[in-house]
């Protein structure tokens, strides 16, 4: 049940809820469904990460697991953003193309398993990284990311104390040698690293 999230196509049995959400002092509207992560609120820790970011108009942003896509359609929304959101899971990016639209914005929403459809790079890629899918894949998501960035561009990601986010600062610091704790909040740890 854990895991459901994590799959490419969920068997959970449908649940459309409508979320209706302000985020970064913008109204916002999401069709959430069983099956993918958060579904009956927008997390703490993604309202956190978005509240951390400093993003400007133009700018390219990759949501790595974006599930329905809170973080990347508020960026769009809010800043003028140019986002590129990617998750393994189909239901959820059907689900984030129906939130571009109900909420009147363009992004570019496809399937990869992390980066593996992946191309280009970005000033910003942000994640509120798939937990339970383990810490092999959040690591992954720190390793790679390097890989995706253009040059001063930064990877910020939300991670829970007791989920792992000492593990992921030294990570971090390892592939950049350099990772900051933006905020925490509530156990939550915000942290940025920056491509030098």
């Amino acid at each position: 049940m854990s895991k459901m999230y994590y799959a490419e196509n969920p068997d959970a049995a449908h649940d459309i809820h409508e979320l209706r959400v302000e985020l970064l002092g913008q109204k916002m509207t999401f069709l959430t469904d069983a099956g993918v992560f958060s579904k009956k609120m927008v997390d703490f820790g993604s309202q956190l990460l978005l509240k951390c970011l400093e993003v400007n108009k133009g700018e390219t942003v990759l949501d790595v697991g974006c599930g329905y896509g809170p973080l990347g359609l508020s960026l769009v929304k809010v800043y003028g953003v140019q986002a590129t959101m990617v998750d393994i899971n189909n239901r959820a990016l059907d689900l984030a193309r129906q939130n571009a639209e109900r909420n009147q914005v363009s992004a570019t929403i496809f399937q990869s398993n992390i980066y593996e459809q992946v191309e280009g790079k970005f000033d910003h890629v942000i994640s509120n990284p798939p937990i339970r899918a383990g810490k092999q894949v959040v690591h992954e998501i720190i390793e790679k990311s390097r890989d995706f960035l253009k040059d001063g561009g930064d990877l910020i990601i939300v991670i829970q104390k007791k989920q792992g986010a000492p593990s992921a600062k030294s990570k971090m610091e390892d592939v950049f040698g350099n990772c900051e704790i933006v905020k925490k909040d509530k156990g939550y740890y915000i942290l940025r690293s920056v491509k030098e």
